[in-house]
């Protein structure tokens, strides 16, 4: 799936449409007045106060026809300088845009023009709205004038254009399979998780959900325990003074959820690193306890403004996998790559590819001297090189306390999400006065590693919903094998013994022996996305055998009981 915004081309038509979508928009309603129209990664969208007016889903097709008539008119779009005080004369009935000018240098003010529509703007636009014609208005909601809720609310419209109709059609099509697998959806229908307006964006994990968070976390600290790695639980609460001290109450206390406990100050935790901290700083260190890999599934609450929830995607509390490495500075590579490798473990058992971006020091704001920047730097870059990976540079965009690389995952329908990071902090470990004894006896201060895999076990739970459309591999799958007696009286028994033995070899299965029609029962259990269907009759239990399906298969065969447990129990303990 491409990003828009990372395709020169595509963003200067996409943001040449948001103009067009506005130029339209004013011809149906005069009264439009106009904020901001930004190119994003899916598209762009535009901000419109139509006043009493209210957009409907019925009138995004009157837009596009408006749209397609401006396309076919052809007019060129052409760029403009004007002063401050034109543009404040221009634009004098938009206070939108006077607030946008009142912000703006005189002599570097432009306006792009096509026909009777003229917009402020920085450009750079296409030559022509010709090259507009393959566009789609995808969606429209409200939303908060500067993102602020004490503003008015704004009327927000969502589109997207492409160069050619064909490529408009396919990603139209990527959009409708999505639709399809929303996790929300899906989520629901296959009891995975719940939401409740008793707490908003704090989701409440159902049994079949449970399951699948249970083997995950089981993953994660058995590979983990193989790698080395410690484990520790810290409080979910821990006092103001902590966090003023961690620096999160200066940078972070809007996100945080706040309470008073004897006269004193304390707050949920944002972050898990801090408590990380206070548990290396219980006992004393030596450079032969180097590295000390200290992990934690640690569950962290944030707030998050309520127009931006979403299912499991974002959410006001979730769990992070995080794991915080402290290192002696000539460790620094080979434990990067170590955790690169497990980032590269975890995803391939999921089917999930990547890529990699390094960010690096940000032009002003940052500590540390800049030779430590660039050897953090290097030694991330090699690290990566080493594990044989690419990277792609992301200048500037490092935390202001260390470099890092961001792990961009790419589900089944081509999509990224944003989930492995390893960061390196030069921060914390001063902050917090961490040492350990070198081998001459002196006291200096570790090398500190952030890192998580899955990022939010929630959030990466919801991504594999979508990944595999619900559809989970037998060892994930919350209902492995259903068994179903081709009668629900006649076979019944036989398919209860079928049951108890695979039970016995450690299967989530039930019988489903309901007085409904063979075939009604096998399509439930498609439904249900149940991975194996053992279908059982007079030949069967003649022969101590049973008839195996695969979901989103009509193959069958029919094998020994003893057999299908030997071979289902492989793929199970391969993860296939």
């Amino acid at each position: 799936m491409i990003d828009i915004k990372q395709d020169e081309y595509l963003s200067k038509l996409n943001h040449s449409c948001a103009h067009m979508m506005a130029q339209a928009v004013k011809r149906l309603y005069p009264q439009a007045q106009f904020w901001v129209g930004p190119v994003i990664s899916d598209g762009f969208y535009y901000d419109i106060d139509l006043g009493d007016e209210v957009i409907r889903d019925e009138d995004l097709a009157k837009i596009e026809k408006e749209m397609k008539k401006i396309a076919k008119d052809g007019k060129r779009i052409i760029r403009e300088e004007i002063s401050k005080a034109d543009a404040m004369e221009m634009f004098k009935d938009d206070k939108y845009k006077i607030e946008l000018i009142n912000d703006l240098e005189d002599g570097s003010i432009t306006i792009y023009r096509q026909g009777e529509f003229a917009d402020l703007c920085r450009g750079p636009h296409v030559e022509s709205v010709k090259e507009l014609k393959n566009f789609k208005l995808l969606k429209h909601s409200g939303a908060y004038w500067k993102g602020d809720a004490n503003n008015k609310m704004l009327q927000r419209i969502y589109g997207i254009c492409f160069a050619t109709k064909e490529d408009l059609e396919a990603h139209l099509q990527m959009l409708e399979e999505a639709k399809k697998r929303d996790h929300k959806k899906l989520g629901r229908e296959l009891g995975i998780f719940m939401m409740s307006e008793y707490a908003p964006g704090m989701p409440f994990m159902l049994p079949n959900g449970m399951i699948i968070r249970n083997l995950l976390e089981q993953m994660w600290y058995e590979e983990h325990t193989k790698a080395g790695y410690q484990f520790i639980k810290s409080p979910i609460m821990m006092s103001r003074e902590l966090w003023e001290y961690s620096g999160h109450w200066d940078n972070y206390k809007e996100n945080m959820y706040v309470s008073e406990v004897d006269d004193r100050q304390f707050a949920i935790k944002p972050m898990n690193c801090p408590g990380s901290m206070l548990a290396y700083k219980n006992g004393l260190h030596s450079y032969k306890d180097m590295p000390l890999r200290i992990g934690e599934l640690g569950q962290v609450h944030r707030h998050e403004a309520s127009g931006a929830l979403n299912g499991l995607f974002r959410v006001r509390t979730f769990t992070q996998d995080d794991a915080h490495i402290y290192m002696r500075p000539d460790q620094i590579e080979s434990e990067v790559k170590n955790v690169i490798d497990m980032i590269d473990h975890f995803y391939s058992i999921f089917g999930l590819t990547y890529r990699i971006e390094l960010s690096t020091r940000p032009e002003e704001k940052y500590i540390g001297d800049i030779e430590t920047w660039n050897k953090s730097e290097a030694a991330l870059a090699q690290a990566c090189e080493h594990a044989g990976k690419t990277y792609k540079v992301n200048p500037g965009d490092g935390a202001f306390y260390g470099p890092k690389l961001d792990f961009h995952i790419r589900d089944s329908l081509g999509r990224e999400w944003q989930c492995g990071t390893i960061q390196l902090d030069m921060n914390l470990p001063e902050r917090f006065d961490l040492t350990y004894v070198e081998q001459d006896g002196s006291k200096v201060r570790p090398i500190m590693l952030h890192r998580v895999v899955f990022g939010s076990v929630e959030r990466f739970i919801g991504i594999l919903i979508e990944h595999f459309a619900g559809k989970f591999p037998l060892w994930l799958a919350p209902q492995q094998i259903v068994v179903v007696p081709v009668h629900h009286e006649r076979h019944a028994d036989y398919a209860q013994k079928v049951q108890e033995q695979l039970t016995a070899a450690g299967f989530r299965s039930k019988v489903d022996a309901r007085n409904e029609k063979l075939g009604y029962r096998i399509r439930e259990a498609q439904l249900h996305k149940i991975p194996v269907q053992l279908v059982v009759g007079d030949g069967e239990k003649d022969e101590n055998t049973a008839t195996l399906r695969r979901l989103g298969s009509n193959d069958s065969e029919t094998l020994n009981i003893c057999d299908i447990i030997a071979v289902l129990q492989k793929e199970v303990e391969e993860k296939r």
